[in-house]
């Protein structure tokens, strides 16, 4: 059996650095992850004034409730959505201009849903160049609160984003959403503002934030559910048997769902208190799954369907088209340079079962391209990446981890 200690989540890192910004007190973090993307976003706390010691295993963040401590800044987001998208929320609430931009990969990625409810909240933003996306400015001086509606259909981050504000308002927020995807990710949203001393209540699609702020803590992150979906995989792949510490019966995580999927394609699996474990039967059915509500881990389902014995479709992630990538699209075209057969539709792929043959996989700069085909590449020997480091996005250990599972699977 092999067992993986995963890194630190990177959606959970990212709202504990808000809710820690905008805490009254200092607040520390326990075993944070630290990626390309996190420390990204601590930079651009750093960049707003906010102090951030980095030690190896925890972070302590100065929190500021009046916002940040300088008048003006320009913060570079990298490729991270938290950041392009958190950041410029938090600054909103505090008093002064700040620019906001992000690499090009980032650029293309959607924002209005957002601008746009920040704007119908009294916020002074603009778009430099395309509307809806980065660079942007804002000419903040706190926002009242009120009343607001929010198409959240292509990320659930638009939501976070105003739930973390809320406290910060004058008045609080109540929030009408008209569509919401991967819903796992408010519910982490919520109960992490909880534990920072907020509150927020939900009935149907309207979510209320009282005003109030937040309260310092310590906060222990718990690792990641989307990267564990990798070494989950690769257990019910090859037969072998993984065991992931730290996600277990309370883990936040929607994406620990994964392994229900697995669980119906024919591995065993036992979520315990504090750990999971997934094994391999020798066998994978083929499945259909919608999966709305967990879509991250929708390539690493489809790097693994050619093995089943009957065709994979997944359904709902039109979501994915606007990630890093078009992630249906780059999942297609992979499998289809493996030589398997693959089709997609606005918001599904089908995957037929095949034999894969080595090929050069395109990332796109994705990191979850990368990490998912990796999982293909214990079955089928000769594939390679055209940018296999991409994964420092998230993960900057990926290669030397998978390594290590390789070697403790059966071959």
């Amino acid at each position: 059996m092999a067992v993986v200690d995963i890194p630190g989540s990177k959606s959970i890192t990212a709202r504990a650095l808000f809710l820690a910004a905008a805490a009254d007190g200092v607040t520390t973090l326990v075993r944070p992850l630290r990626s390309d993307d996190t420390e990204g976003f601590a930079e651009g706390l750093t960049r707003l004034g906010y102090r951030v010691g980095r030690a190896p295993e925890a972070w302590h963040v100065d929190g500021r409730p009046q916002g940040p401590a300088v008048p003006e800044a320009d913060v570079h987001c990298r490729d991270g959505a938290t950041t392009a998208r958190f950041l410029p929320t938090l600054a909103a609430a505090g008093h002064g201009r700040y620019r906001f931009d992000a690499s090009a990969q980032m650029r293309r990625r959607p924002l209005l849903p957002l601008t746009r409810a920040l704007r119908d909240l009294g916020v002074d933003l603009r778009h430099e160049e395309t509307e809806g996306h980065h660079p942007l400015r804002i000419a903040a001086a706190g926002v009242a609160g009120g009343d607001v509606t929010l198409d959240a259909g292509q990320s659930s981050q638009y939501l976070t984003a105003l739930l973390l504000l809320g406290p910060l308002t004058r008045e609080g927020l109540r929030i009408e959403v008209t569509d919401l995807v991967s819903a796992p990710y408010v519910d982490i949203t919520v109960a992490m503002m909880r534990a920072f001393g907020a509150d927020v209540r939900r009935d149907g699609d309207v979510f209320t934030v009282p005003p109030g702020g937040y309260r310092a803590t310590t906060y222990a992150v718990e690792p990641d559910a989307s990267t564990a979906s990798y070494f989950f995989a690769a257990a019910a792949l090859t037969g072998g048997e993984v065991t992931v510490r730290g996600l277990g019966e309370e883990a936040l995580q929607g994406d620990l769902r994964f392994v229900d999927v697995l669980r119906r394609m024919g591995a065993r699996v036992d979520v315990g208190r504090d750990a999971t474990t997934v094994s391999g039967t020798g066998r994978l059915a083929g499945v259909t799954v919608n999966m709305r509500d967990i879509s991250d881990t929708m390539p690493t389902l489809a790097a693994i369907a050619p093995f089943a014995s009957g065709p994979v479709r997944i359904e709902a992630v039109a979501n994915t088209r606007v990630k890093e990538c078009d992630r249906l699209e780059a999942c297609a075209e992979n499998l289809r340079r493996l030589g398997v057969q693959a089709r997609t539709g606005p918001d599904w792929i089908e995957i037929h079962p095949g034999t894969p043959a080595p090929a050069e996989i395109r990332t796109y700069g994705d990191h979850r391209v990368v990490m998912s085909f990796a999982v293909t590449s214990l079955r089928t020997a000769g594939i390679t990446f055209d940018d296999p480091e991409c994964v420092r996005k998230t993960f900057p250990a990926f290669h030397d981890a998978f390594a290590r599972l390789r070697a403790a699977l059966p071959a």
